[in-house]
């Protein structure tokens, strides 16, 4: 299985609309057996859901990330992890874990007093971003 990460120095990235860079991750197993970066186009959005598509990623984590862009993902089949923040290492872990979403690897803003993802695009409680689509 693939997954991207957007990322910007050594951290997931802050919007994934404009990120320039993706950390790809050949997992077999639960382990991580390859890795490569591959670059991202960080312009128009159709552009940039190509390119990530041409790269075929079961799953995305990345940070921020706009309606309109996480619906062209969508229909190209692509599982979104969105709003995580935190070193790729971290996120890395967490992931292999099965432990994301995650409330101490959340955007700031993202995770409210009741335990609960919050917030445009945060949803409805953990593992659901995005109208409730489940992401985990």
């Amino acid at each position: 299985m693939k997954v991207a990460l957007t990322t910007w120095n050594e951290r997931i990235s802050p919007v994934f609309d404009a990120a320039r860079q993706v950390l790809v991750l050949d997992v077999q197993n639960n382990q991580v057996v390859a890795r490569h970066e591959e670059t991202l186009p960080g312009t128009e959005p159709q552009a940039q859901a190509e390119r990530l598509a041409a790269i075929a990623p079961h799953t995305l984590i990345c940070g921020a990330i706009s309606q309109p862009m996480a619906d062209l993902l969508a229909a190209k089949n692509i599982r979104i992890i969105a709003f995580t923040a935190g070193s790729v290492a971290e996120v890395v872990s967490a992931w292999l874990a099965g432990a994301l979403p995650n409330p101490a690897l959340a955007m700031p803003g993202c995770y409210g007093r009741r335990g609960r993802f919050r917030g445009q695009g945060c949803g409805r409680g953990m593992g659901a971003c995005f109208g409730g689509r489940r992401t985990m």
